[in-house]
């Protein structure tokens, strides 16, 4: 028996500490690259007409995708924004809208009514003329992006199959693949990018807006390229070109596939 508790001490815990007490999780900072809709004027009519036709291009690359909705581009601050409307949209497209970045007070306690986080507007734009095809800009600095995702600092090379649903980040370098990256893989640089195997997945260099960063690749099948903001996806590849050694880069503001 225990001589403080009266207990058989067979029965008393030992060792470990109760489970109350162990931790359950932890707290940290990070950061998440994700797609940024850019409003440039308030007429959900024409957000819903233009923005359809680019979801259609590429159902995969928005779906259950989440996405801030950045006002700062607006002519005002005081201008009521249609968040109902607009995150309605968004959801019925497969997006995700977790919050807004920009804007005034007025547009901020809207977009809290909808449940939208108010994030930091510290990070500028990546500037893309009116009606560019536009990629995914970072919504803040990256440092990590949820999983399952490999995040890279500087140059780095990957020498195993990208799987679909696995994210690659090289974040201030070159992303270099030789292992194949399967339909639903995403890779993604703020230099070039390198893939010598079968490139079936996406690839996004210059992703903080190098218009002087490519993508080069052995055996073209992608989903999607894109080059600082500017993407083009499997539909408008050229036949002639998938499955060969091509580049892809700007000239003048253009996205050029080209033999490599």
């Amino acid at each position: 028996m225990s001589l403080t508790t009266g207990v058989p001490a067979k029965d008393q815990p030992v060792g470990d500490p109760p489970a109350s007490s162990a931790p359950a999780f932890e707290l940290k900072a990070a950061a998440f690259i994700m797609p940024v809709i850019r409003l440039l004027r308030l007429d959900m009519d024409a957000v819903e007409a233009q923005l359809m036709p680019k979801v259609q291009q590429a159902p995969a690359f928005f779906q259950h995708t989440p996405v801030v909705i950045e006002l700062s581009a607006l002519p005002s601050e005081d201008e009521e924004v249609g968040f109902p409307q607009l995150v309605g949209l968004l959801r019925g497209l497969g997006m995700i809208p977790v919050g807004v970045r920009g804007g005034g007070g007025a547009q901020h306690e809207a977009a809290k009514a909808m449940e939208l986080a108010i994030l930091s507007d510290k990070t500028k734009p990546v500037k893309t003329s009116v009606g560019d095809d536009v990629a995914p800009e970072p919504a803040v600095a990256a440092q990590a992006i949820g999983s399952p995702v490999g995040v890279e600092t500087g140059s780095h090379l990957i020498d195993r199959p990208v799987r679909s649903g696995q994210r690659v980040y090289a974040a201030g370098g070159d992303l270099t693949v030789i292992a194949a990256v399967n339909s639903g893989a995403e890779l993604m640089a703020d230099g070039n990018i390198h893939v010598y195997a079968p490139l079936r997945g996406r690839a996004i260099a210059g992703l903080r807006g190098d218009t002087k960063a490519r993508i080069f690749c052995s055996d073209l099948q992608a989903e999607l390229v894109s080059v600082a903001g500017h993407y083009r996806v499997s539909d408008s590849i050229p036949a002639n070109l998938k499955g060969c050694l091509t580049q892809v880069f700007l000239d003048h503001d253009v996205l050029r596939i080209e033999p490599f």
